[in-house]
Order: structure tokens, then C-alpha cells, then sequence
């Protein structure tokens, strides 16, 4: 049985992977800037690096084959856990002795984030690897940078 910190930290990889998100982007998100949607999981951003005007922009993930490395499906287990439909999505949680840890209302930091990714890809990574990875295989697999801007 997968654990909420499981869960969450699977979410926030994938994710942060899938959609080459700024580690402030990924810890900013709030369960109300998801749009499940039958092709992909869309997500409204916020005023952000790239963003500085504050106009909403869309961000689409998409399924993958492999329920084990897929960001929409990881997201919803998450979201699940979470149980409710606002609010910080990325949060810390609550450690209730003897028991499972449960979500919190708090959000995670950027440090908190970066912490989490060192912890599952190794100390040479950080949370802008991420978003890194994401642009080295694009360019790999022959992506005009055009595309990967987009």
C-alpha cells in the first residue's frame, strides 16, 4: 500500500518531469489550478518566472502508458489523499505517532522541495533538475526548442 508521502513525493517528480516546472511553480500550485480532462491534466498558472504579466497560462501533462511513471494519474492518488478541492497542493505532513502521516495544510517550500528530489534521485540532483531532464530529453529526441517552449 502506498503511503501519503509516497504519493505526494511520486506527484510532485513526475510532475515537476512532466511538465518542466520551476521548482516555485510546482510549490505555488493549488488543487483548484487542476483540470482533469479526458487527454491530459491541465494546469492554470499563475503570474510566475517566465509569467511576469500574472496572465493565466495552461499547462498540459499527459497520461503515460506506464501507470508507474504517470503524472496524471499520480496526481489524482494525491489529490485523493489530499480530499479536498482548494488549497495547497504540495504540502508537509503531519507526523501523529503510531500512526500514518497525514497531509497538512502547509505548503511545501522551495528547500522543502528541492529536499524531497535529493532524497529519491540522489544529492547531485536538485528540484531544477527536474526541469532540466525535461529539456535534455527533449533535445534528444530531436525537439525544436520552439516545441520545448511551448
Amino acid at each position: 500500500m502506498a503511503t501519503p508521502a509516497g504519493l505526494r513525493d511520486r506527484a510532485l517528480l513526475l510532475l515537476g518531469f512532466a511538465g518542466a516546472f520551476h521548482r516555485s511553480e510546482l510549490v505555488a500550485l493549488n488543487v483548484e489550478h487542476l483540470e482533469l480532462t479526458p487527454q491530459a491534466l491541465l494546469i492554470h498558472l499563475d503570474k510566475n518566472k517566465t509569467n511576469q504579466y500574472g496572465e493565466v497560462e495552461d499547462k498540459a501533462v499527459f497520461y503515460a502508458p506506464d501507470d508507474r511513471y504517470c503524472p496524471v494519474r499520480s496526481m489524482q492518488a494525491w489529490v485523493a489523499v489530499l480530499g479536498r478541492d482548494t488549497g495547497p497542493l504540495l504540502v508537509s505532513l503531519k507526523r501523529v505517532p503510531k500512526q500514518v502521516a497525514q497531509p497538512s495544510t502547509f505548503r511545501l517550500s522551495d528547500i522543502s522541495a528541492n529536499k524531497l528530489v535529493q532524497q529519491h534521485l540522489g544529492g547531485q540532483y536538485t528540484a531544477h533538475s527536474l526541469r532540466a531532464s525535461f529539456v535534455t530529453i527533449a533535445v534528444e529526441a530531436g525537439q525544436s526548442n520552439k516545441a520545448i517552449k511551448n
